[in-house]
């Protein structure tokens, strides 16, 4: 009796550890880079984000209220307190994280105008994702930039 409870047990802890230990079974699992859902960047703020295509470091600075309600190379309307962000060069529609190298702080923007224009400067976001890196006060930043993410079909630069 005693037997028949301990080998039961031992099943039960077995099949536990093998649920806990064991690869996902969901499609989405966190080892597979997944596709953002109608165009947010919901699907890539789960429990991890993919691993990057590629890394470099630039400075970043941000653009904020005197571009609200202007157009963005998308065409889509520019809005201080969304995730996105300027890149002269990376297709419209790209998935990057930034990472405030000084603090570690970081967040998943899309990129979805062109700049910044201004000499030093690779990376424009915009004043919230600013504020979310804690440089909004100092005005640049030293960045890590994690490619995520680059769109099937980019994004054609919009003739503002």
């Amino acid at each position: 009796m005693i037997r028949t409870i301990l080998l039961g047990l031992e099943l039960a802890l077995v099949a536990g550890g093998v649920l806990l230990l064991g690869p996902s079974a969901n499609p989405n699992s966190i080892d597979q880079p997944r596709e953002p859902i109608d165009g947010t960047l919901a699907s890539l703020v789960g429990p991890r984000i993919p691993k990057p295509i590629a890394v470099w470091y630039c400075t970043t600075s941000w653009y904020g209220e005197e571009l609200e309600g202007q157009p963005t190379a998308t065409g889509e309307i520019y809005d201080p307190s969304g995730a996105t962000a300027a890149h002269p060069t990376l297709p419209l529609g790209s998935i990057v994280r930034v990472v405030n190298t000084r603090n570690h702080r970081s967040q998943v923007v899309r990129i979805n105008d062109r700049g910044p224009y201004i000499g030093g400067r690779d990376l424009d976001v915009s004043y919230e994702v600013a504020h979310t890196l804690g440089f909004d006060q100092r005005g640049l930043a030293k960045v890590r930039l994690e490619l995520l993410e680059v769109p099937s079909h980019p994004a054609a630069d919009h003739p503002n």
